[in-house]
């Protein structure tokens, strides 16, 4: 089992002072194997905090984030998933699921998280599982006229599985959602064998096999 803390676009201290103090007494270090963030992290300080929570961090550039050191998209793996992270403003339309899958596909993932909509999304299209973790500080953005709900998502990564608990911060209170996801195995190509094992030579009775 692995804890991964998909997190992103929280603008801090462009657009909001910090994250919710309800969800930084939930993001504790010790619990998370690691972040992929989104970007917009917008400032060193914020980086160092997602560090103390997980020293496996890995972040993508958002369209307001300075700094070079981040690149466009990352991919990683937890066998037998591939996660493919980028920001978001790479999509046109803006978080439409058919741009976003053929973004998987160039990537060659089963797993896709993008942000810059600062809304949380997590769906299975095309054989495949996007999540969009929202804004962790429900920063605004000129994109709609509604305040963004503060969320970030848990995802625990369990062999082909992906349980996804999405946080979000509605009316003061934390609220908590279970999505579940699993990869289905691949079909082999037609006129592939069935099995990949290939034939042994059978010892005979009374002669010793070598183990």
């Amino acid at each position: 089992m692995v804890l991964v803390l998909a997190i992103g676009d929280l603008h801090i201290p462009h657009r909001i002072h910090d994250l919710p103090l309800k969800f930084k007494k939930l993001l504790v270090p010790g619990k998370i194997q690691q972040i992929l963030c989104t970007g917009n992290v917008c400032d060193k300080e914020t980086y160092e905090y997602l560090r103390t929570i997980s020293p496996d961090v890995h972040v993508v550039k958002g369209d307001y984030d300075e700094t070079p050191a981040f690149p466009m998209s990352i991919t990683v793996m937890h066998n037998p998933i591939k996660i493919g992270v980028i920001h978001g403003h790479q999509c046109i339309p803006t978080g439409d699921l058919d741009s976003l899958s053929s973004i998987a596909r160039q990537m060659d993932v089963d797993v896709l998280i993008s942000g810059h909509t600062h809304t949380f999304q997590a769906i299975e299209y095309d054989n495949k599982f996007f999540v969009n973790p929202g804004s962790a500080t429900g920063a605004w953005t000129g994109a709609s006229p509604a305040e963004p709900i503060p969320s970030f998502a848990l995802m625990d990564i369990q062999g082909p599985v992906v349980v996804t608990y999405v946080y979000q911060l509605i009316d003061g209170e934390v609220r908590v959602e279970k999505i579940e996801w699993r990869k289905e195995p691949e079909a082999p190509p037609p006129g592939a064998p069935k099995s990949s094992v290939l034939p042994q030579s059978i010892p005979s009775p009374g002669v010793e096999s070598g183990w």
